[in-house]
C-alpha cells in the first residue's frame, strides 16, 4: 500500500495575493500542510504541487518535495482539482513506474490539523475496500432547510418537495443533520481517478471538529488568535523546529 499526501499550492490567489505561502504565526501558510503530513505515521511522501518556484523552494524548505511545476494551464481559478490530482499521478507513472494507491489531499487554507486524525481517516478508508473516496466535513451550525431563494421576487423555501406546511419555520432538531465539507483531511484513490471521477461514487464521511478555513485576510488574524489561546501540534511543532 502506497500512501502519499499532495499538498495543493498554486501561486495566483486573487482573495489574498500569495496566500498558500502568507505568514501565519510566523510561518508560511503551506508550511502547516507540510509539517502535518511529516507527522503521519501513516503518510510516506509529502509532494507539493505547485506552479511557483518560489513556493516549490519555501516547500523544500520545509521538508516537502517538489518534483515536478505544476503547469499553468492547469494552476487558474477555473481548474479543477482532478486536473492536478491526474499531473501527479502521470508523472508518478512516467517517472517512478507507480502510482500510489491512496493520495491525500491537504490543502494549505485549513491548516489547524491534527495528525492523529489524519491517521485516522487513513485507517478508515483502508479498511473500507468498497468505498471510492474519503472527505472530512464538520456539522453544519445551520441547516439548509431553513434558508430562502427568491422567486418572481418573494422567498421561497428550497425543499418544495417538504410537505410540511412552512416546514422552514420548524426548530433544527427536525431536520436531518448536514456536513460541510472542510478540507481537514480528504483522500482518493488513484484507481477511482482513472475511472474519470475524483470522489467517485462510495464517499466516506469522516468528521472533524470545525477546522478555520482561511479565505481572506482577516481569516489569518481570527487563526492566529486561536493559536495563542489553545495549542496545535502542529504549530508546536514549527516553533520548536524552525525557530
Amino acid at each position: 500500500m502506497t500512501v502519499v499526501s499532495i499538498v495543493p499550492a498554486r501561486s495566483g490567489s486573487k482573495g489574498v495575493s500569495k496566500k498558500n505561502i502568507k505568514l501565519l504565526a510566523g510561518y508560511p501558510l503551506i508550511a502547516y500542510s507540510i509539517i502535518a503530513s511529516k507527522l503521519s505515521s501513516k503518510i510516506q511522501r509529502t509532494i507539493v504541487s505547485t506552479d511557483s518556484q518560489e513556493f516549490a523552494e519555501i516547500a523544500r524548505s520545509y521538508g516537502a518535495e517538489v518534483p515536478f511545476l505544476r503547469p499553468k494551464e492547469i494552476s487558474t481559478d477555473s481548474s479543477l482539482d482532478i486536473e492536478y490530482i491526474k499531473h501527479a499521478l502521470e508523472w508518478f507513472q512516467t517517472h517512478e513506474g507507480y502510482q500510489p494507491e491512496y493520495i491525500i489531499l491537504l490543502p494549505p487554507p485549513t491548516p489547524l490539523r491534527d495528525p492523529v486524525l489524519i491517521d485516522a481517516a487513513i485507517e478508515k478508508i483502508v479498511q473500507n475496500k468498497h468505498a471510492t473516496s474519503l472527505r472530512s466535513a464538520h456539522e453544519t451550525r445551520e441547516s439548509p432547510y431553513k434558508l430562502f431563494g427568491i422567486k418572481d421576487g418573494f422567498f421561497t423555501g428550497l425543499f418544495p418537495d417538504d410537505s410540511r406546511p412552512e416546514y422552514f419555520n420548524l426548530p433544527r432538531q427536525a431536520f436531518p443533520p448536514v456536513y460541510h465539507p472542510n478540507g481537514y483531511v480528504d483522500i482518493i484513490k488513484s484507481q477511482t481517478v482513472k475511472s474519470g471521477s475524483l470522489y467517485g461514487s462510495r464517499i466516506l464521511p469522516f468528521i472533524t471538529p470545525v477546522a478555520g478555513e482561511l479565505d481572506r485576510s482577516e481569516d489569518f488574524d481570527f487563526i492566529e488568535y486561536l493559536l495563542s489561546k489553545q495549542k496545535n501540534p502542529v504549530h508546536e511543532y514549527l516553533k520548536k523546529n524552525f525557530s
